[in-house]
């Protein structure tokens, strides 16, 4: 079982700036923003990013409006990654499809929610909805997910603060290599963009960004950059066995051929480059590949100056000597979609592997100098002859890091004679 090959069968997406893989590859090939001004309930304005899409077209309206608005952007990029993957829930054995979703913080937006709404009989908590508690345990969008497609197998969240997106992958393909189940729904959500709590907090660290204009609000490794752009998002992808995707016929975007976690133990928000650097060289071994290897590396980096420039010291570190390694960042174009982050941001650069093209980052205008980087890739997206493997970074509060590497599956047969 540990040696049963795993891959991405199907996408489906919110982003700030799209709701579907076609639209959101073209967007960030564009370098098209999708942050826009917000004024939130006792906060203020501030740039964010919004996620617009059709949101009942798998659940009806009073469907959601008793859940949430993270089961609701679930929902939707559940059925959508079907969709794409043309795989019918019922192909599988329901109580062997598995739900991950990984998540960096859920319940705050609710709750918020009714102590406003309870403000108005003078905080009477017997106002207090009774949908509470099932709108703010962490499996709720997971499980929402669960009853709107009847999957009776495993689901559960994956808390790992702006890592989570890509711990939902690896949780993923160990649960799959275990033979726990066949198929799994696998991604991150975020709806943080809803809470005041959350720009506040970000703002009393000194971490938020500003700008006159919101779409130049996010700028990872510009000089003149002044912090974390806050984003909704989520993105959910099928995951299979590669024989069972081939057998019927499914397009392939990549296949998951490694994956590493650690801890810094160190600080509460503060990164640190050397387990970065000792992640992502984890990655590598259990993926049997050497730095040069890699020929595109997302970075996680969210605009703050020590986060951008230890990442890059990091990625020195490790990739120095590989002269072949693009680097590109996807925050800059569409925020921080925190939970989702990891995930949207590899479903961007998936399509690498079909056009070879790096989507750019956008918005560096004063590239900081400890930020320079072989083959960053900026402002304008690069055409290279082959693009076979990417690294995707995802790092977050209390210490933790992640990165997993996909590659372009070669041995196989699109379509093959039934």
């Amino acid at each position: 079982m540990q040696n049963r090959r795993i891959v991405i069968t199907g996408v489906g997406l919110a982003a700030p700036n799209a709701s579907n893989l076609k639209e959101y590859r073209k967007k960030l090939l564009n370098g098209v923003s999708g942050i826009q001004e917000i004024d939130l309930r006792y906060f203020g304005k501030a740039p964010a990013g919004i996620c617009t899409f059709p949101e009942t077209k798998y659940r009806k309206k009073k469907e959601n409006k008793k859940g949430t608005r993270a089961g609701c952007l679930g929902v939707y990029c559940a059925n959508e990654a079907l969709a794409d993957a043309k795989l019918d829930i019922n192909h599988y054995d329901l109580s062997k499809v598995g739900v991950l979703i990984g998540l960096t913080e859920h319940g705050t937006v609710e709750t918020e929610n009714e102590v406003y709404n309870i403000k108005q009989f003078d905080y009477d908590v017997k106002y207090w909805t009774h949908h509470h508690n099932p709108r703010t345990v962490l499996n709720n969008p997971a499980g929402e997910i669960t009853m709107n497609l009847g999957i009776t197998g495993p689901h559960y969240t994956i808390g790992a603060a702006c890592a989570a997106g890509n711990a939902s992958l690896i949780q993923a393909v160990q649960i799959l290599r275990l033979g726990e189940a066949d198929m799994v729904l696998a991604g991150g959500i975020s709806e943080s963009t809803g809470s005041f709590g959350i720009f506040a907090s970000f703002q009393a660290q000194g971490a938020l960004a500003n700008a006159d204009d919101p779409t130049m609000a996010s700028r990872p490794f510009d000089a003149d950059r002044n912090g974390i752009v806050i984003s909704e998002g989520a993105c959910v992808f099928v995951l299979e066995y590669l024989e069972n995707a081939v057998k019927r016929g499914a397009h392939i975007y990549g296949e998951i051929v490694g994956y590493a976690m650690n801890s810094d133990a160190r600080d509460f928000v503060l990164p640190y480059g050397k387990r970065q650097a000792e992640c992502m060289r984890l990655a590598l071994e259990r993926a049997e590949l050497q730095p040069e290897d890699i020929d595109l590396i997302n970075t996680h980096a969210t605009g703050t100056k020590q986060g951008d420039t230890e990442e890059c010291k990091a990625i020195r570190e490790v990739f120095g000597e590989s002269k072949s390694t693009y680097v590109n960042n996807t925050k800059s174009i569409i925020g921080h979609a925190m939970g989702a982050a990891g995930v949207l941001e590899l479903a961007g650069n998936l399509p690498s592997f079909e056009d070879n093209l790096v989507h750019p980052t956008i918005n560096i205008e004063n590239l900081d100098p400890e930020c320079e980087l072989d083959n960053l890739v900026i402002n304008k997206p690069v055409k290279v002859s082959s693009i076979t493997s990417i690294l995707n970074n995802s790092f977050g509060m209390v210490g933790i890091n992640s990165a997993v590497i996909v590659k372009k599956v070669l041995d196989y047969q699109e379509n093959p004679p039934l």
